[in-house]
């Protein structure tokens, strides 16, 4: 099958100044941008329905092809992906709303070998930053953070680190986020392939329903729990000159 559902969970773990831990059920679709128009009848392509894939969610968010800025990004890094295989693994759309906290680009060159990932991250403020990574040998990144994302963390002096296992017929995205007092929480998404049929995206409807609105009200949950446990609260700064740091300004070991 050209796309793939990944059923699983999400789990966060805080470990200072508060200890705080919770875990969701979820799953992710994973696209191919060139296939898009083979998307199953109940995955909607830029159209208004129960599930949806749309281009203005990623990338540029205009709306225009995602191929030509994902090539041009890489490219612009000194990655070749010209005429390789791109997957992006994120939330579908449902009814018409997401919000992807991570959606995780998977880029391939022609002879079919992973050359980057590009994580794309996003916050409840409407701000997106894009870190692209190159793939030489096992997929484990490190960078400097440059979003503002939780009024519970920094962005000064605080480190990202990412272990990826590729999807086959699992996913794994393992993150820790470190500042210079140590570790500060993880995150762990796994999820377990699926076809991409209707049969099986009717199944994941019945068994996450409205999981796209969970998930912005389990984010501002989260929140409130924080707040009553006197987690100390961050302002929220400017957000990045660049919407992408590449391999030299990230501070990339891969």
């Amino acid at each position: 099958m050209t796309h793939a559902i990944y059923d699983g969970s999400v789990m966060h773990h805080r470990v200072r100044p508060r200890r705080h831990r919770f875990t969701y059920r979820v799953f992710w679709t994973l696209v191919d941008i060139d296939e898009l128009d083979r998307l199953p009848s109940l995955m909607r392509w830029n159209r208004f329905g129960l599930l949806g894939f749309y281009d203005t969610d990623h990338g540029p968010r205009d709306g225009s092809s995602l191929r030509p800025w994902i090539e041009a990004t890489c490219s612009d890094a000194g990655i070749d992906i010209g005429g390789g295989r791109v997957r992006l693994l994120s939330f579908p759309r449902m009814l018409g709303y997401v919000f992807n906290p991570l959606s995780v680009w998977f880029c391939e060159n022609a002879d079919g070998e992973h050359r980057a990932i590009l994580y794309e991250v996003a916050n409840t403020f409407g701000e997106y930053h894009s870190y692209l990574l190159p793939v030489d040998g096992a997929v484990d990144h490190t960078w400097d953070k440059q979003l503002f994302v939780s009024p519970f963390v920094d962005v000064d002096d605080v480190v990202y680190r990412f272990r990826m296992q590729p999807p086959t017929d699992s996913v794994l995205v393992a993150s820790r986020v470190a500042d210079a007092d140590g570790h500060l929480l993880s995150a762990v998404l796994s999820g377990e392939k699926l076809d991409m049929s209707n049969k099986n995206l009717r199944s994941m409807l019945i068994k996450h329903p409205l999981m796209t609105l969970k998930v912005i009200a389990a984010i501002h949950w989260q929140a409130v729990r924080l707040i009553l446990k006197r987690a100390p609260y961050r302002s929220r700064g400017l957000p990045p000159a660049q919407p992408v740091s590449a391999p030299l300004e990230a501070g990339v070991k891969a």
